[in-house]
């Protein structure tokens, strides 16, 4: 069960910071596009979409909806089907490599299907998963993890975490394991469905790559001890901003090359000023 892990999921204090992937990344990548992101209203300029994360989209809706489906039409031709219905087009250069890809993902989405077994209805699709925790075992929560997982299964008596990926490159093991989103996903999600969770995958459409490890105990607290150590950070600078402290200096800019592709660019001169912008389609994979 849950307790297997070592974790303490006693009743929690009353303030607890809660943490998303998203939102440890997010700060620990550049504490300002994190101030810009989650907490300055209203809500900064922004660029417009960019085309990978339409791309990413897309395809984690068609993989979606094919699982929502009874297995028996979950076949290749169906999910070509599917990609089409959810496909748009925005972040693209033009009508005809928004075509490109729609054609790519379109083939990613067919072997997917035919080279795996898409038999077994997951526990969880999109699953909101949270739980309050502390890398102690045996102290109270220090914090809430929490987010939502592509894909949760069930297999024999344990919950393996499935995350879609559409970049660039292949992942590999190491990836896998040292993915801090994956580990805190686990973690959730054994809290949240009441079974045991310690394998983690990575599922790589265009290359078809399938990164997978397994977790231990002690490899989840240590993901969890970092993401408190981070978590820490954030409730500080964002307490002192609230109690009237300078924006700027508590959460400052970590300029480089991601700069160029910064949604929250238009609203940072800091960031314009370490390159020139990237066009929308840059990031799709050639």
């Amino acid at each position: 069960m849950v307790e297997q892990l070592g974790f303490e999921f006693a009743v929690q204090p009353r303030r607890l910071t809660k943490v998303s992937p998203a939102r440890l990344a997010t700060f620990a990548d550049c504490p300002r596009r994190y101030r810009l992101t989650y907490l300055d209203r209203p809500t900064p300029v922004r660029t417009g979409p960019w085309a990978h994360s339409t791309l990413g989209a897309v395809v984690h809706n068609a993989l979606r909806a094919l699982f929502e489906l009874p297995p028996e039409r979950r076949t290749p031709i169906r999910a070509a089907q599917l990609l089409s219905e959810h496909w748009q087009d925005a972040g693209f250069a033009d009508a005809e490599q928004a075509a490109v890809y729609r054609d790519r993902a379109k083939t990613w989405i067919m072997e997917y299907v035919e080279h795996n077994d898409v038999s077994t209805t997951p526990i969880g699709l999109e699953r909101w998963v949270s739980a309050p925790v502390n890398p102690d075992p045996g102290k109270p929560p220090s914090m809430i993890i929490e987010g939502r997982a592509d894909r949760i299964d069930e297999r024999g008596d344990e919950l393996v975490v499935i995350d879609y990926k559409t970049g660039k490159r292949a992942p590999d093991e190491y990836e896998a394991r040292s993915s801090q989103a994956l580990a805190m996903y686990a973690v959730a999600a054994a809290r949240t469905l009441r079974k045991p969770c310690h394998r983690v995958e990575l599922h790589h459409l265009p290359t078809g790559t399938i990164a997978a490890a397994e977790h231990t105990g002690e490899s989840l607290r240590r993901h969890l001890a970092r993401a408190e150590e981070t978590a820490e950070d954030l409730r500080v600078a964002t307490d002192t901003l609230s109690a009237g402290g300078d924006g700027e200096v508590l959460f400052p800019a970590n300029v480089g090359t991601r700069c160029s592709w910064c949604d929250f660019r238009p609203s940072c001169a800091e960031g314009q000023t370490a390159g020139p912008a990237a066009k929308s389609w840059e990031l799709l994979a050639p």
